[in-house]
């Protein structure tokens, strides 16, 4: 996990280092983003730009739309797996090509990428007060996790993290009505 959170925050620094000098401090289009790559990469910026998102997508795909089929067949009990035969797990199977062709049709409608990536990072931020709260409460408990349950400065570290990212939320909601 640590990886990509640190790859995540050099990007946010490259990008705000060279994008706010210049005066871009709203960025609406693939372009502007890419213009962030410029002082590093010249005239291939764009290119540069493209060939990461497009790696990144394909890598994201498979991710995503597998994800989304395990969560949803386990929690439907339907066989999943990617080592079962393809017709021994049809429902899972369909689950992984209806998430790919949804993501694929999503290209082709006027919905803004960029805008699309702020709003589920919100979207994200805010269930996962909720996911967090649950796990943490489920984490402590004997009954349920036995030998296994989280205890100490994981338990207290765990709750931090949970109250930490209920009053970014809060706070969130609050300057966007106020």
């Amino acid at each position: 996990m640590a990886a990509p959170n640190i790859v995540g925050l050099a990007i946010i620094l490259t990008a705000a280092s060279t994008l706010h000098p210049g005066g871009i401090t709203e960025i609406e289009t693939s372009a502007q983003a890419a213009e962030a790559l410029r002082p590093l990469a010249g005239p291939l910026a764009s290119t540069l730009f493209a060939l990461g998102i497009v790696g990144t997508g394909l890598l994201a795909v498979s991710v995503l739309a597998g994800s989304a089929a395990y969560a949803i067949g386990e929690a439907l009990r339907w066989p999943t797996g990617l080592t079962r035969k393809p017709m021994k797990a049809k429902a899972f199977n369909g689950t992984i090509m209806l998430a790919t062709v949804i993501g694929a049709v999503l290209n082709f409608t006027p919905i803004n990428p960029i805008k699309a990536l702020v709003w589920t990072a919100v979207i994200n931020g805010i269930v996962a007060v909720p996911v967090m709260g649950i796990m943490m409460y489920f984490a402590t408990r004997r009954d349920v996790l036995g030998q296994f349950v989280v205890t100490g400065v994981l338990k207290w570290l765990g709750w931090l993290t949970t109250v930490v990212m209920a009053v970014a939320v809060v706070t969130m909601g609050v300057a966007a009505f106020a």
